[in-house]
């Protein structure tokens, strides 16, 4: 088994690409990712690729094994065709030890991130802990019945309640407590990237969801919040619905998007709306051992 420590975002796109659009809808995390800092057009926050941890580990021509880490996100892998290789996660911990490289967490496909947790935390005595459990789920058609929605892009109108928006589901979704902070231009990259849809009822914005992650046949819907003030009105449903159809009308085969297997109403509501799982994953966090 070979590692290969990739210092150029160019070189790793070009040997992983392929190898990754093997699941597309699965790894449209470190396929968007890599189509990101490939293009180069956007390095705020962690999109800048000189910080990044790019590797592969290999037999002869084949790659078992793809990592990419883009601080201060959590280590993500795949192993090619799913196919799980003990030796190659041994080699990968290897050359990430003596490349000095620490993560704070992994996310892959449930067994895949199961095996290299266990051998990871063994040989640096660490502790870790299961932060949530994922489903990957895609859709190629709108279930028809699903209520219509009246969808618009975010717009610069909308920076009075769009930060509150953004902690609230940062909060929720990710057990994160951020603060409403000062910097506009932070917010208003939410509104410039044309990706953030409203949808409103009567005029009064109820929800918000976003298309991200454009990869060549795929999209991924996320960043799904409703305020608490509004739920349990189909809101959510009807906005996910409206802004799937909105990626299928783009032309993207599928749309995919990620639940917490702890908030059964989501993966019922999606599941209404014509997703289908494809695969489980983790998020695993790793922290100093207690002992």
């Amino acid at each position: 088994m070979l590692f290969t420590l990739f210092t150029n975002i160019k070189d790793f796109y070009k040997a992983t690409y392929n190898i990754l659009m093997y699941h597309e809808a699965q790894n449209i995390i470190p396929l968007g990712n890599i189509i990101i800092g490939n293009q180069g057009k956007d390095k705020t926050s962690w999109r800048d690729p000189a910080n990044w941890f790019m590797a592969t580990v290999s037999c002869g021509d084949d790659i078992h094994l793809t990592a990419i880490m883009t601080p201060p996100k959590n280590l993500t892998l795949y192993a090619t065709n799913n196919q799980n290789c003990p030796k190659a996660i041994a080699c990968l911990i290897q050359g990430m030890t003596q490349a000095n490289i620490s993560i704070p967490g992994i996310m892959a496909e449930k067994s895949l991130a199961e095996m290299f947790t266990q051998q990871y935390i063994a040989i640096h005595n660490l502790d870790s802990k299961i932060n949530t459990k994922q489903r990957i789920y895609e859709l190629s058609q709108v279930n028809p019945d699903v209520p219509k929605a009246n969808l618009r892009l975010a717009q610069e109108s909308d920076m009075s309640f769009l930060p509150y928006w953004d902690a609230g589901f940062y909060s929720e979704c990710f057990s994160e407590s951020p603060a409403v902070g000062n910097d506009i231009e932070v917010y208003r990259h939410i509104v410039q990237s044309n990706r953030v849809y409203i949808m409103e009822d009567n005029g009064t914005p109820v929800t918000m969801a976003k298309i991200s992650r454009d990869l060549q046949t795929v999209c991924a819907i996320g960043y799904v919040y409703t305020p608490p003030y509004f739920r349990k009105r189909g809101y959510a449903t009807a906005c996910v619905a409206a802004i799937s159809q909105v990626g299928l009308d783009r032309g993207f085969k599928k749309c995919v998007l990620y639940t917490d297997l702890a908030n059964p109403t989501s993966n019922s509501i999606y599941q209404k709306i014509g997703y289908r799982p494809i695969c489980d994953s983790l998020e695993i966090i790793i922290s100093k051992s207690k002992h």
